[in-house]
C-alpha cells in the first residue's frame, strides 16, 4: 500500500473545508490562498487549486471580482457568497463532529 497517496487523498478531503477558511474573513487572490495553505503545511499545487476555484464558484459557494495590479496582469480575487457561508459552518459543524470522533478513536487507551 502506498501511504503517500492514502496520505494525498486525505489533504484532498479536507482542500475545500480550508480554501472556504481561508476567504471567511477577507477576499483574497490565488496566490494568496495557496500561500495560506503552504504556510499551514498543507501542500497543494496550482493545477489543484484553480478547478476548485472554479467549481465552487460555479456552485455558488464563491464570486470574484477582478483588480488591476501594480505589479503585473490584474488579478481575481475571491470571496465567500452568502451561500458559501452557510456551506462553510455547515462544514465547520461536520468537522467538529468528525475530528472529535477520530480522535476518540485514534487516541492511546488509558489502562
Amino acid at each position: 500500500m502506498n501511504i503517500e497517496n492514502t496520505k494525498a487523498q486525505m489533504r484532498k478531503g479536507v482542500l475545500e473545508f480550508c480554501i472556504l477558511s481561508v476567504l471567511k474573513d477577507k477576499e483574497a487572490y490565488t496566490s494568496e490562498i495557496l500561500s495560506t495553505l503552504k504556510n499551514a503545511k498543507l501542500l497543494v499545487v496550482e493545477g489543484t487549486v484553480y478547478p476548485l476555484l472554479t467549481r465552487l464558484k460555479n456552485d455558488g459557494l464563491l464570486s470574484y471580482r477582478w483588480e488591476e495590479s501594480t505589479s503585473g496582469p490584474p488579478r481575481k480575487y475571491y470571496g465567500l457568497t452568502e451561500d458559501g457561508q452557510n456551506f462553510l459552518n455547515e462544514l465547520s459543524n461536520t468537522w467538529t463532529e468528525l475530528s472529535g470522533a477520530v480522535n476518540t478513536i485514534t487516541q492511546p487507551s488509558q489502562k
